[in-house]
């Protein structure tokens, strides 16, 4: 079986080489980029070859990890990006996710947790939606949050409900829950993605939160 393959974006040599070790005892992971900050992993895009996962440090020189998500998202670059920091920050999480992080990670985790980040993000895309809901149920957004009407229709919204299940549903469960054909599913994300400039399945949970549309944001 190939190796899922990853690259290392973070300004600590220690910590690059403290990863990879940990990497190659984890299993079938190999490690072939690594960049000591954002400035330089920016300018080396795109990688030759495209490894599976970034992951990417949020506090570096010049750009921190959030700076870094931004940069990608106004390329239009969809990776799949893990980002690990110090700065167990609300704030941070939800920028991150918000840009495009597909899973987020504090520096004290366990290779456990390292490993089942890293799968759940190369198996659906995402790392653990439940852990995401957790953390910014009581986020205050600080005025950013507004009771703007945002036009969705009833099964639209029930879509965007079954999104936000804190059983973290797969899109063929939702299809049977709406008792719809995977197609039609596809078709109301690929509509919601690109109505609201949405590239993710935590982006429509992050979406639903900001706009307070389903539970358990109501």
């Amino acid at each position: 079986m190939e190796p899922i393959t990853i690259c290392i974006i973070d300004d600590h040599a220690i910590v690059r080489h403290g990863l990879k070790e940990l990497l190659s005892k984890m299993g079938n992971y190999k490690v072939i980029h690594e960049f000591d900050n954002g400035d330089e992993f920016l300018a080396a895009l795109p990688l030759n070859p495209a490894p599976n996962i970034y992951i990417l440090d949020y506090s570096m020189p010049n750009k921190n990890g959030v700076e870094v998500l931004q940069d990608l998202e106004a390329r239009e670059e969809e990776l799949r990006v893990l980002l690990l920091t110090q700065h167990f920050d609300e704030q941070i999480i939800n920028a991150a996710y918000h840009h495009g992080a597909r899973g987020f990670l504090h520096k004290n985790c366990t290779a456990h947790d390292l490993k089942f980040a890293i799968d759940n993000i190369i198996k659906i895309g995402y790392n653990n939606v439940s852990e995401i809901l957790k953390r910014i149920r009581n986020y205050d957004v600080s005025g950013e949050t507004k009771k703007e009407a945002v036009a969705l229709n009833a099964r639209e919204l029930e879509f965007l409900k079954l999104v936000c299940d804190e059983r973290e549903l797969t899109y063929e469960q939702m299809a049977d829950a709406m008792n719809l054909s995977i197609k039609s599913i596809e078709t109301y994300r690929a509509a919601l993605f690109d109505r609201f400039n949405i590239k993710s399945k935590v982006g429509l949970v992050l979406f639903s939160f900001k706009y307070r549309l389903t539970e358990p944001f109501l």
